[in-house]
């Protein structure tokens, strides 16, 4: 095989392993080799293959009952993901926090689940929302998950998720999608107890969403 062919052929390996891991992250119960080799429209011998070179990294596992899922590897990867983000999104952070008033935080979609993982309270109120990091919700609750979903739409404008005591009573929340960063769903927002105008909050979200994005790409 010249080095070309090598060079295509391992290249090929790889784009499929990363679709199985793509199609094992949407399945909650893990899948069959079978059913991942129709997936990704190849043999089970194929699969197979790729199943045990990942296994061997940790990145998938295969319980007794034979179904595959994604292994606890995946998660050292994410942990060193976690100080990049936390980076990238304090500066904006700190400018949105001071500029509402509100706590602000970046969370990021973990599963089914809405996780906070950077917080910024503001310097100068004299009350405001305790948004701790590792605070999880669903997704489809609060203004940060809601704006998570709509990131998967195409963006209309300020494009702002608006809650009012979904998550806690009387907290008022205001998120925009982090958009355009691959492999990434999050979002930025703030958490008040007052209400928040989104006329005047919504565009500073937006500008903070996006400030983040551009540190990530």
């Amino acid at each position: 095989m010249t080095a070309p062919a090598r060079a295509v052929e391992s290249s090929q390996a790889l784009d499929r392993g990363l679709r199985l891991l793509a199609l094992l992250a949407d399945a909650e119960r893990g899948l069959s080799v079978s059913e991942l080799a129709d997936g990704l429209g190849t043999s089970r011998a194929v699969v197979y293959r790729l199943v045990t070179a990942l296994e061997a990294h940790a990145m998938v596992r295969r319980p007794a009952d034979g179904r595959v899922r994604l292994g606890l590897g995946l998660l050292d990867l994410a942990r060193r993901v976690l100080p990049e983000l936390r980076e990238a999104a304090r500066g904006p952070l700190r400018e949105l926090a001071e500029r509402a008033g509100a706590t602000a935080h970046l969370t990021v979609l973990d599963g089914g689940d809405a996780l906070a993982v950077a917080v910024v309270e503001p310097s100068w109120t004299d009350f405001h929302v305790a948004y701790r990091v590792g605070t999880r919700h669903p997704v489809d609750r609060g203004a940060a998950g809601r704006a998570i979903l709509l990131g998967r739409r195409p963006a209309v404008g300020d494009d702002v998720a608006v809650t009012a005591g979904e998550l806690q009573p009387g907290a008022h929340g205001v998120a925009a999608p982090v958009r355009d960063v691959p492999g990434l769903e999050a979002s930025v927002g703030v958490v008040a107890l007052a209400g928040l105008d989104a006329g005047r909050v919504g565009p500073a979200v937006v500008e903070a969403a996006a400030a983040v994005a551009r540190r990530l790409v």
